[in-house]
C-alpha cells in the first residue's frame, strides 16, 4: 500500500476499552505506514491518560497529526492544560490539537468536580490560548475559575488549535464560534452530520469567523467484514449500546429518532441492571439479541460496514454530507488496512490541502 498521507483520515489509538498503553506506539507506527492523516486518543481514567498518550505517539512518529478526543478542562488546572498542549506542541512539530469535550454529568458528581458548562469551556478557552501567546492572565474571575495570575512564558508565541466534541445544538453552536475544529460523534446519520456541519458553519458566520476555517470531523463506526463476527458485533452492536447506556437521549434526539426505541432499549431485561459496558464483556448471544431483537437496524446503519468497497463508499458519504474529514471508528490501523486501500482507488482530487494537524482547517494548509 502506498504510504502517501491521506489528511483527511483519522483512527483513533487504543479504540475502546485497553489495557496496555505501550499498544499505542505501535498503533501510531502503522498508522503513519499506512497514510492516516491523524490519529485521535480518548481519555479513560485508567490506563488512558490523553497527554501521556499523545507525548508517545509524538515521540514516535514524523508526520502523523494528533488530537485529544477529548479531555476536559475541568479535571486539570487550566495551567497543566496549557502546559501539556504547548510541550505536545513543540514535542510534535506542531502536529498537536487539543481537542475538549463536555463528559458526563454524573462522572462529575462523583468525582466531585463542577459539571461542565458551554460557558466554563470558553471561558477556559481563552485562558489557553491567551497564555500560548505570551499574556499572563491576572486577576481573572469568570466561569471557568478565579485565577489571580496564571503565566507561561511571555516569549511564547504559540498556535495551537482547539478542538471540540459536539452532538448537541449548544454545543455545535459553541464550537462554531469558539473552536478551530469539531469532531462529531459516531452513530450520526449522513442527514445528522449534514445538519451538524450547517450549524457550525452558520454558527462561525454568526461570529464573524470565515465558516470555512473551521474543520468538521465526522465520527464513522467502521467495521470491515472481513473481523470475526464476534468482534463485528462487539465494534458495532455492543458500541451503540453503550453509548446508549451513558447518553442514550442526547444521541437519539440529535439524530431524530425515535425516544420510544430508545425506552424499548432501557427496559429490556438485559439492558436493566447491566453490570458494565456492552463493548467491553457483552456476550455473543447478547450482542446477538440487542441487534436481532432491540435496536433498530436504522441505527446501526449509521456506521460503514459491509466489504472495504463498501466502506470506502460511506467515508464518500460524509465527505459528500459537508465533513471535512472523517474518523475511522473502532477500528485499530491493522483492521483498516484494506478500507484505506479501497479509499484510495475512489479519493477525490484536493484533499491533500488539509494539514496534517487535525484541528486546522484546508485555509491554514493554504497560508502554510
Amino acid at each position: 500500500m502506498s504510504s502517501d498521507l491521506m489528511p483527511e483520515i483519522g483512527c483513533y489509538g487504543l479504540a475502546g476499552p485497553a489495557d496496555d498503553p505501550r499498544a499505542v506506539v505501535a498503533e501510531a507506527g502503522l498508522a503513519e505506514e499506512l497514510g492516516i492523516g491523524a490519529m485521535f486518543l480518548s481519555e479513560r481514567f485508567n490506563v488512558k491518560d490523553a497527554g501521556v498518550l499523545a507525548g508517545a505517539v509524538a515521540a514516535t512518529t514524523e508526520r502523523l497529526g494528533i488530537g485529544t478526543a477529548a479531555t476536559n478542562h475541568n479535571t486539570r488546572h487550566p495551567l497543566v492544560t496549557a502546559t501539556m498542549a504547548t510541550t505536545l506542541h513543540r514535542l510534535s512539530g506542531g502536529r498537536y490539537a487539543l481537542g475538549l469535550g463536555r463528559g458526563f454529568d454524573l462522572l462529575f458528581d462523583l468525582m466531585g468536580l463542577p459539571r461542565v458548562t458551554g460557558a466554563q469551556m470558553a471561558d477556559a478557552i481563552g485562558i489557553y490560548r491567551s497564555l500560548w501567546h505570551g499574556t499572563a492572565v491576572a486577576g481573572h474571575e469568570g466561569p471557568a475559575g478565579s485565577y489571580p495570575y496564571l503565566s507561561q512564558d511571555s516569549s511564547f508565541d504559540e498556535d495551537i488549535p482547539v478542538l471540540m466534541m459536539a452532538i448537541g445544538d449548544r454545543s455545535l453552536d459553541l464550537a462554531g464560534r469558539v473552536a478551530d475544529g469539531v469532531v462529531l460523534h459516531t452513530f450520526m446519520t449522513d442527514e445528522t452530520v449534514a445538519r451538524s456541519v450547517g450549524r457550525v458553519r452558520r454558527a462561525a458566520e454568526e461570529a464573524g469567523r470565515d465558516p470555512a476555517s473551521v474543520r468538521v470531523w465526522s465520527v464513522l463506526a467502521t467495521v470491515d467484514d472481513a473481523l470475526p463476527e464476534e468482534l463485528r458485533l462487539r465494534k458495532l452492536v455492543g458500541r451503540l449500546a453503550t453509548y446508549l447506556q451513558g447518553y442514550g437521549e442526547v444521541l437519539v434526539r440529535a439524530n431524530g429518532w425515535d425516544l420510544a426505541d430508545l425506552e424499548r432499549f432501557r427496559s429490556d431485561p438485559l439492558v436493566q441492571g447491566y453490570p458494565g459496558a456492552f463493548d467491553a464483556i457483552g456476550t455473543v448471544a447478547e450482542l446477538e439479541h440487542l441487534r436481532d431483537d432491540v435496536l433498530p437496524a436504522s441505527w446501526l446503519a449509521a456506521s460503514a460496514t459491509g466489504s472495504p468497497k463498501a466502506c470506502a463508499a460511506r467515508i464518500r458519504d460524509q465527505l459528500d454530507a459537508g465533513a471535512d474529514s472523517v474518523v475511522l471508528h473502532g477500528a485499530t490501523p491493522a483492521e483498516l488496512a484494506p478500507v484505506l486501500e479501497a479509499w484510495r482507488l475512489v479519493r477525490p482530487a484536493g484533499l491533500d490541502a488539509l494539514p496534517v494537524n487535525p484541528g486546522w482547517g484546508a485555509a491554514r494548509g493554504l497560508r502554510d
